[in-house]
Formats: structure tokens, sequence, C-alpha cells
């Protein structure tokens, strides 16, 4: 679990990954039960009610496997960006790898209270954009394809970062993976 060190230390994975994410699991899984048992019961009420549970664990740990799967220590080629399609296309949309980096960090850390910030594909218009996303709402929900996120709930940073958000994100680009990034804008794109 060092291996994110010194972007995000042993400390902050721990409690991130072993009591955020997993909690997330856990409480999607007990929602999923509990409606499948009210919709048994044909209880339309507590179904809809439930749907908020499933909705907010579900968004949770779809977002965190997204998160976790962009981090790649530095060692192994984190925060290194080859040249290729995903490069040519935010050179495009943003004119630099900098500038896109820019705006999305000051995006992610402008967010009021807890979301994602986002580089995601929309479909519609063919082209990058950046968006950012309250509590657990999915891209998906926007027309957004996420290619990468950046989590901004206080429990991705606060035990390294204590209230700096934007240090923590300026921090978080030499940790991406663009490999996996370039590899969903691929498949976006398709």
């Amino acid at each position: 679990m060092d291996e994110l060190e010194p972007v995000l230390s042993k400390e902050t994975v721990a409690f991130h990954y072993g009591k955020h994410h997993t909690a997330y699991v856990k409480n999607l899984n007990d929602a999923l039960q509990k409606e499948t048992e009210a919709e048994a019961k044909k209880d339309l009420c507590n179904q809809i009610i439930i749907d908020e549970a499933v909705k907010f664990n579900g968004g949770g740990h779809i977002n965190h496997s997204l998160y976790w799967e962009n981090l790649q220590p530095i060692s192994k080629g984190g925060g290194k960006l080859q040249e290729g399609p995903l490069k040519a296309a935010i050179e495009l949309s943003f004119q630099s790898v900098e500038k896109m980096k820019e705006k999305l960090t000051s995006l992610s850390a402008g967010l009021k209270g807890s979301g994602w910030g986002w580089l995601g594909y929309c479909s519609n218009t063919k082209s990058l954009c950046l968006i950012t996303t309250d509590l657990h709402d999915l891209p998906l929900a926007k027309g957004i394809v996420p290619l990468l996120c950046i989590d901004v709930w206080e429990h991705a940073y606060y035990l390294q970062y204590k209230n700096l958000r934007a240090d923590y994100i300026k921090a978080l680009w030499s940790i991406i993976n663009w490999s996996v990034v370039e590899e969903r804008y691929k498949k976006a794109t398709a």
C-alpha cells in the first residue's frame, strides 16, 4: 500500500481504500439485497427509497474503481503521457496537456463539497471535456464517458494534505496511469 508514496501515503491509501471504498461495496451489496426483497414483495415505495442507496454506493464503488485504476507509482511510469491519440486530442481540445491539467485542477479544487473531477469524452460532440460530478454521481448520467477521475472527497486527501485540496490534485498528476486513460479513450472513440 505504499507504492503511491510520497503522493499518497500508506495511511491515506489504507484508510481510503480499506475503509471508504470497502464500505461502498458492502453498502451496495446490502442495498441490492434489500431491493430484491422489496421487489419480491412488490413494495414500490421501499424500492424507490432503496434506489437512493444503490445509486450512492454503486456510484461510489464505480468511481473509486476508476480512480484506483488511473493511479500508477512514479517508479512504474506514473505521470508520463506518451505521444499518441489521447495526447493529440488533449492538445486539440485544450491547447496543451499542461493547460488541461491546470483547468481540471482548478475545476476539481473549486468543487463545493464532495465529488469528482473528470476528463471525459462526449459521444455527442465527439470531443474531450472537463466536468465535475457531485457526491458519487456518474459522468455517464451526463452523457460523458469517463477517462480520468480525480476524487475530491476529503477522505481521499485530508490525512495527508489537510485542507489543501489543490495541492493534492497537483501532486496526483505525477501518479496518473496515462496508459489506462489512453485505453479508455480508444474504447470511447472506437
